[in-house]
């Protein structure tokens, strides 16, 4: 049996993001605001999530996966009876910490040291608090004349006089087990929106004479949840200068730390250098010593020690240590650059290897291709990998080369140190060592250049 559990309430529409995604699935920093939450949760040393779903229930499922423990909201009445519907899945545990789906910047720290003062305390409810300049639309957290929590009153609800108080509840909250449950079963949805209120169990502990606490964030942006665009933006921007400094004091340079998008996911060697406008997405790996940007976009990739990859492209490939790329350059899916491989402006290579020490300089496309070591790739060459009903590989052993502007329409076969000649169209093997040709044999008309038609208009 789990000691704590954490309830994750994601079940809102989130009218204000005006999209047909639910909110929680939208992304900051390479990760949804769900699954940003559910992070800080597992690092705060909680295995044992729920995630109470009900607006776009099955998009939650399907992103998350069936892994992750659900409870269903089907009629959404309030963040009590969101609760409550977790009620079976929770178990036994003596700890229930919940959290809100939207909230992506809140740290682990946090959740632990909430949940190190709950149990030291020995409280009923635990509520996390912060103090924010402007606390407009946000519940109040009401105390007497010794302190002591009173309750919590919503902003619609709130006089002048409590208006004007600053310390606000987050909506983040431990509760012991054995008061929570029954607390939640004697819920009325005595209010103007006919809704199930958790803001009541705190009034109920209140009333019976337990103990509630709180505790205040240490910082009060971590707790700001995402309701619209503007705040998604927001929290990306937290994120982004979280993740930058980060890489800063562990050895990475970023020029511009405004300017560079770098996700949660991406982990990247000492003594990188990254120009702005470069966007490091998704699970990225970067080795030692490489330089990237400006203007760079790369996803799913890893990318070898001390290479170099300038205004480029790159997705789901792997480029080995000490190549070049771009600028320019694209580098799609299945893509595999072995050591000190040159991959030029305007190169495109798909589903491809290149050998070590190879070279495609510029102006080129490989598709489905198996490229050799120390093979040199002319201007222009293209691998006509498709022929409207499957594509087909070319394979260029070692040491060729392949002159400018070169079709190899594939499937084809290059062997070891031959070589192409350029404006070549080769449509059948090539064996080891050959030179191949394959063009129209050039004719020259003396008399049908310029200066002839010149002499023919005359007459």
């Amino acid at each position: 049996m789990a000691e704590t559990v954490a309830v994750i309430l994601a079940a809102g529409q989130g009218k204000r993001m005006h999209s047909r995604l639910p909110k929680v699935l939208h992304r900051v920093a390479g990760r949804s605001l769900l699954e940003h939450v559910l992070a800080a949760t597992r690092q705060a040393g909680i295995e044992d999530n729920i995630i109470v779903i009900g607006h776009g229930a099955e998009e939650v499922r399907a992103a998350l996966g069936p892994e992750q423990k659900y409870a269903l909201q089907e009629q959404q009445l309030g963040t009590g009876h969101a609760l409550a519907q977790a009620r079976q899945a929770a178990g036994e545990a003596a700890t229930v910490l919940v959290l809100c789906g939207d909230t992506p910047l809140i740290r682990p720290a946090t959740l632990s040291g909430l949940l190190h003062h709950h149990r030291a305390t020995g409280a009923a409810v635990t509520i996390l608090a912060a103090r924010i300049a402007d606390p407009t639309g946000y519940g109040r957290i009401i105390r007497d004349g010794q302190g002591q929590v009173k309750g919590i009153v919503e902003e619609r609800d709130a006089t002048p006089v409590e208006k004007a108080i600053n310390e606000i509840n987050t909506g983040i909250y431990c509760f012991a087990a054995a008061f929570l449950w029954p607390a939640l079963a004697r819920l009325k949805p005595d209010n103007d929106q006919g809704e199930y209120y958790l803001t009541d169990v705190v009034a109920m502990a209140v009333s019976q004479g337990l103990r509630v606490e709180t505790l205040v964030a240490g910082d009060a942006g971590e707790v700001l949840g995402v309701n619209d665009r503007a705040q998604l933006a927001a929290a990306g921007a937290v994120w982004r200068r979280r993740i930058n400094t980060a890489l800063m004091l562990d050895g990475v340079t970023i020029i511009d730390p405004e300017a560079t998008y770098i996700d949660v996911t991406v982990t990247i060697g000492k003594d990188t250098i990254i120009y702005p406008a470069t966007f490091l997405e998704g699970h990225t790996i970067i080795g030692a010593g490489c330089s990237l940007g400006p203007g760079t976009t790369i996803r799913d990739s890893q990318v070898g020690d001390g290479s170099t990859v300038i205004h480029a492209v790159v997705l789901e490939s792997t480029i080995g240590p000490g190549c070049q790329v771009g600028p320019f350059a694209y580098l799609r899916p299945g893509t595999v650059l072995e050591a000190g491989v040159k991959v030029g402006d305007f190169v495109e290579i798909k589903a491809s290897r290149i050998g070590r020490g190879s070279k495609v300089p510029h102006l080129t496309y490989l598709g489905d291709a198996t490229v050799g070591m120390g093979v040199n790739i002319g201007a222009g060459t293209i691998t006509c990998n498709y022929d409207g009903r499957q594509k087909w590989p070319t394979i260029i052993e070692d040491g060729a080369f392949i002159g400018s502007n070169t079709n190899l329409v594939a499937p084809v076969r290059v062997g070891a140190g031959a070589l192409v000649g350029a404006g070549s169209t080769i449509t059948e093997d090539v064996p080891a060592g050959a030179l191949a040709l394959a063009r129209e044999r050039q004719v020259n008309l003396p008399t049908r250049g310029k200066k002839g038609d010149e002499k023919r208009q005359e007459k």
